[in-house]
């Protein structure tokens, strides 16, 4: 890896390490934290939208495994910059059928994008939160399907996955 890219998947990783600290303010009962999340995940989808114009999609070939990571992190929380989640999309698709990208992470992706559209998800990732104690997602297209399609993808099962998730 050059010099550049090195210095660009130290970037990428900086930026997630940053989203992971900055994460609990989405949710904060302070407006000036939630405020300061939302200025956070534009700013990076800022920049991955000026990396994605350079070098389209950031696939790990490019920036290392824990940069390709990165880049997905920051287009999967840039929720409020619907165009870059699509322009995400759309390349980390192609990454994924030339085999440079991670299924997994494309489809959390896919159905991060379909419900900020307002579409039912396909993989039931999204979860829209907690009733009668369990977590309760998005709606999904097909949900008899639900488990096979997530595991075509390497994601466990739906009740496995829901598991992990802490009950308040």
């Amino acid at each position: 890896m050059d010099v550049a890219l090195v210095g660009l998947a130290a970037e990428l990783t900086a930026m997630a390490a940053a989203d992971h600290q900055g994460a609990a303010q989405a949710h904060s009962e302070d407006p000036v934290a939630q405020l300061a999340w939302r200025r956070l995940t534009a700013q990076h989808a800022d920049r991955l939208t000026e990396i994605m114009d350079e070098h389209g999609w950031p696939t790990a070939a490019l920036v290392g495994a824990d940069g390709a990571r990165a880049a997905w992190l920051i287009a999967q929380h840039a929720d409020r910059q619907l165009d870059v989640q699509r322009r995400a999309l759309a390349l980390m698709t192609a990454a994924v059928s030339e085999g440079a990208a991670s299924p997994r992470d494309l489809a959390f992706l896919r159905d991060r994008t379909l419900v900020n559209e307002g579409r039912p998800q396909i993989y039931g990732t999204q979860i829209a939160g907690i009733r009668d104690g369990a977590p309760v997602p998005f709606p999904c297209e097909d949900p008899d399907r639900l488990d096979a399609r997530r595991a075509e993808v390497g994601i466990p099962p739906f009740a496995e996955y829901v598991a992990q998730f802490p009950v308040a």
